[in-house]
């Protein structure tokens, strides 16, 4: 019987194989050698002999027989697939949970979002903000994000997610702009979040509905990236309000088990301000209660 250190072995050696598959010989000063590669990107032996690890080791290790390689040798692994950043880190935090060194997320069973969150929404208006779960459940908005997401409340509560939106709502693949960009993203998101908790009920049913339903989400997950979200910028082609782009502060809400407030904001005095305005003043009035739109 697979134990969860077999588990957490095992997602340390699909990110190393899926990683390697990404770095062509050339990249690493290798030749690329003649006739076809059977597989794409670095062969395992190519790059353990880069990493200065024996083949053997590298194999157990990718096939999470080996579960506690030492700093030194994720190190000189994250070097010889050029990783940075996000990713190099990822490598480092699958490596502390497959040697059972590392803390695991708790368990995002609790969708209950705060009073004083849900407070917190409704005073920054006309600014759209919304709280999502660890893996883009969306839990609650205040009205003009609402209208900024047209059709997500259309689904059951337990569907809206914003990465099911991105890829299998008619709105969610022309809203924003470049779809490609986006949705490349938010699939970087869900890859960084998913190693401490692979076998999440929730996490597996929504990668199994979208890889069955999608196959640019079935290409990008087996791509293996990896991006924390921190904040950034959007652009928008807003069924009624017309085009619009808007920065995006991600807060990370403590005590919840990974839940997140999103805040988008736009520059005063330009249209982009006036569009969200529109937003903000159209059906729902400000006096309506916030908790409704959670239901």
């Amino acid at each position: 019987m697979a134990t969860a250190a077999d588990a957490r072995g095992t997602e340390l050696g699909r990110y190393l194989k899926a990683r390697r598959a990404q770095v062509r010989p050339e990249d690493v000063g290798l030749p690329a050698g003649a006739g076809l590669r059977r597989t794409p990107g670095l062969r395992r032996e190519e790059l353990a002999a880069l990493a200065g690890v024996s083949v053997d080791y590298y194999i157990r290790l990718e096939r999470g027989r080996e579960t506690n390689p030492s700093p030194a040798v994720v190190d000189a692994l994250g070097r010889a697939l050029r990783l940075r950043g996000d990713a190099y880190e990822r490598l480092h935090e699958l490596a502390e949970l497959a040697s059972g060194r590392g803390s695991e997320l708790p368990a995002c069973s609790d969708h209950t979002v705060r009073t004083s969150v849900l407070r917190m929404l409704e005073s920054v208006r006309p600014m759209p903000a919304y709280v999502v779960n660890r893996f883009n459940r969306v839990l609650a908005a205040n009205p003009p994000a609402r209208r900024l997401l047209p059709g997500l409340w259309d689904w059951p509560e337990e569907r809206r997610n914003l990465t099911r939106y991105l890829f299998l709502h008619p709105v969610g693949r022309t809203l924003y702009e470049p779809w490609e960009a986006t949705v490349a993203s938010s699939v970087a998101h869900l890859r960084a979040v998913a190693g401490a908790d692979p076998d999440s009920p929730e996490l597996t049913a929504l990668v199994g509905e979208l890889a069955v339903k999608s196959p640019e989400f079935a290409r990008l997950w087996e791509r293996y990236d990896v991006c924390e979200r921190g904040g950034g910028q959007k652009s928008f082609r807003h069924p009624t309000a017309g085009p619009l782009t808007l920065t995006y502060e991600v807060m990370r809400l403590a005590r919840t088990g990974g839940q997140r407030m999103v805040v988008y904001q736009a520059a005063p005095g330009t249209p982009d301000e006036a569009a969200v305005l529109r937003l903000d003043s159209a059906g729902e009035r400000r006096s309506q209660s916030l908790l409704s739109s959670r239901g």
